[in-house]
C-alpha cells in the first residue's frame, strides 16, 4: 500500500500527490562557488612550490633525482642538510643569512619612514609642484627596478660605495609605491581637525606628525615595511653587480654562486640538496614576519573600519 493510499484511510479524504516545486537557478550560488574553485587553484598555486621545497629539503642527493618530487623518500635527511648547509665553506651561509637579515630590516625600517614622511606631506601640505612631484612618483612605480640598476651602479661607483652595505642599502631606501600608499592611506585616516587641534596646542609640525600622524598610519607602515622586507630579501640583480666580496652576500647571490662554483666543478648534484635547503631557511623568516605582524595589520584596518 502507498504512502497516498495510507493518507486517504486514515483521514478520509482523497490524497493529492504533492507537486514538486521546481529548482530555480541562482547564479549568486554558481558564481560563489566558481570564486571558491579559483581561491583554491590559487592556494594550490602558491602552497605546491612550498610544498615541493618542505619535501625536498628532507632528502639526501640520491633520493632528490630518484624519488617523486611532492612526497617523502629515501632516508630523512633534513638534519644532514641543516649540518651541510652550515658548515660549508666554514660556515659562510650563516653570514650571508646575517648580511640579508641586515639589508632588509634596515632598508625595510627606513623606506618605511620616508614613505611615510613623503605621503604625509603630499596628503596634508599644499606646496608648489605638489602634482607635478607626486605624478613623478607614480610615473617611477612603472619603472623596473632592473632597468635602474645600471646607473645606479655607475653612481655607486663614482662615489666609492660598490662592494659596501650601502650599495644595498640606500637604493632600498627609495619605495615609490610605499609613498603612494601612505599618501592615500594619510589622506583619509588622518583628520584635518586633529591636526589643526595639534597645532593650535603649540605643537610643531615633526611633533604633529610624530606624535598624532604615524599612530594613525599604523596599517599603511606594517604594510610598506612588508613590502621592502619582503623586496629587499629577494633582491637579487642589484647584490650581483654592486657586491664583489662573497662575505658581503646576501642569500640570494650567496646560494646563487654556490650553485653556479658546483655545477663549473662538476659537482652540481652533490650540493643541489644543499642549496635547495638553503632556499627554505630564506623563506622561513618571511613567513614569521608576516605572522608576526598579521595581527597588527588585521587589527589597525578593523579599527580604522570602526572609526569610519
Amino acid at each position: 500500500m502507498t504512502d497516498l493510499e495510507t493518507r486517504a484511510i486514515v483521514t478520509g479524504r482523497p490524497a493529492r500527490p504533492r507537486r514538486r516545486t521546481p529548482r530555480r537557478y541562482v547564479p549568486e550560488k554558481r558564481r560563489s562557488m566558481l570564486l571558491t574553485v579559483l581561491l583554491w587553484l590559487c592556494v594550490v598555486y602558491f602552497v605546491l612550490p612550498l610544498w615541493w621545497l618542505l619535501v625536498s629539503s628532507t632528502k639526501d642527493t640520491s633520493a632528490l633525482f630518484s624519488t617523486f618530487g611532492l612526497w617523502f623518500g629515501g632516508d630523512f635527511s633534513l638534519g644532514e642538510n641543516l649540518l651541510e648547509l652550515f658548515t660549508v665553506r666554514g660556515g659562510l651561509f650563516a653570514r650571508w643569512l646575517l648580511n640579508t637579515v641586515v639589508y632588509a630590516v634596515v632598508a625595510a625600517f627606513g623606506a618605511t619612514l620616508l614613505a611615510a614622511m613623503a605621503g604625509y606631506a603630499f596628503a596634508k601640505y599644499e606646496f608648489p609642484g605638489r602634482r607635478a612631484l607626486f605624478s613623478v612618483t607614480l610615473g617611477a612605480i612603472m619603472i623596473p627596478l632592473t632597468a635602474l640598476a645600471l646607473p645606479t651602479y655607475l653612481l655607486f661607483a663614482r662615489a666609492g660605495l660598490t662592494d659596501t652595505p650601502w650599495a644595498i642599502i640606500v637604493p632600498s631606501l627609495v619605495s615609490p609605491f610605499g609613498v603612494y600608499l601612505m599618501r592615500v592611506y594619510a589622506a583619509d585616516a588622518i583628520p584635518d581637525s586633529l591636526i589643526e587641534a595639534a597645532r593650535v596646542d603649540g605643537a610643531g609640525e615633526f611633533r604633529t606628525f610624530w606624535q598624532v600622524g604615524l599612530r594613525l598610519l599604523g596599517p599603511g607602515l606594517v604594510t610598506v615595511f612588508l613590502f621592502s622586507l619582503v623586496g629587499t630579501w629577494n633582491n637579487y640583480f642589484l647584490p650581483l653587480i654592486m657586491l664583489n666580496t662573497s662575505e658581503l652576500y646576501p642569500i640570494t647571490v650567496g646560494l646563487a654562486q654556490l650553485q653556479a662554483a658546483a655545477s663549473a666543478g662538476g659537482g652540481s648534484q652533490a650540493v643541489f640538496s644543499t642549496v635547495i635547503t638553503g632556499s627554505l631557511v630564506s623563506v622561513l623568516p618571511l613567513v614569521i614576519a608576516f605572522l608576526f605582524l598579521q595581527r597588527y595589520w588585521q587589527s589597525g584596518l578593523g579599527t580604522g573600519g570602526v572609526k569610519g
